[in-house]
């Protein structure tokens, strides 16, 4: 099972990307965690990324379907894999798609998770993120047991720095403009579905599951 998960900051793709790894164990894949993992493991691409990402520059889009590529070549994506909020525009899903055809492979399913612009505001500005296993809670719809301290692991619970009410509202407008006409380009693909990321996280997920079974 092959599936992207889009839909705008604050929506829930990392943590529906999460449950979908744990239920059908397939391995989720973000571009963030890739290029962290090259720079770390210190390969020629890696070497490269670093530089870039030192510069304050962008990752080209070739570089980051390279990464993909050999990500999605290893042993445990044979049965699948989750992409977690890539791609962000129509020239990253066009070079995916060349690049699957060539690995003979394709998307099974393209899941758009719909949410209203206050609602990521709301979101987004009561998130906070565990900086050791990357557990993410809320102020009023998940808040941690202990204020400031993860219940997973013990660990410090973090702010990003850009989760504000304007820097959010910007990169929703980037999002909207560059990453929303990816609906239509996978609706003629034939592989697209939508959930209205409304309720609990279990709720959402059941109906992710719902239209994936289908």
């Amino acid at each position: 099972m092959r599936l992207i998960l889009l839909g705008p900051p604050g929506a829930g793709k990392g943590t529906q990307a999460k449950m979908l790894k744990d239920k059908f164990q397939i391995p989720q894949i973000s571009t963030g965690d890739i290029l962290r993992q090259a720079v770390k493991d210190n390969s020629d691409m890696g070497a490269r990324v670093k530089i870039i990402m030192d510069a304050g520059q962008l990752v080209s889009d070739e570089i980051v379907i390279d990464l993909i590529k050999e990500r999605i070549k290893q042993a445990d994506c044979e049965a699948g894999f989750i992409l977690d909020g890539f791609p962000r525009n129509i020239a990253q899903a066009e070079k995916l798609s060349e690049t699957l055809i060539e690995m003979n492979l394709e998307i099974d399913c393209v899941i758009d998770l719909e949410v209203n612009a206050e609602e990521v505001v709301n979101r987004l500005t009561g998130r906070s993120t565990c900086a050791e296993c990357g557990a993410m809670f809320h102020l009023l719809s998940r808040p941690p047991k202990v204020p400031r301290v993860c219940d997973s692991c013990g660990g410090g619970l973090e702010q990003r720095p850009d989760d504000n009410r304007e820097t959010i509202r910007e990169r929703l407008k980037v999002y909207m403009e560059s990453t929303a006409p990816l609906k239509e380009f996978y609706k003629k693909q034939g592989n697209f579905k939508m959930v209205e990321a409304k309720g609990s996280v279990e709720e959402i997920f059941s109906d992710v599951c719902g239209i994936i079974d289908v």
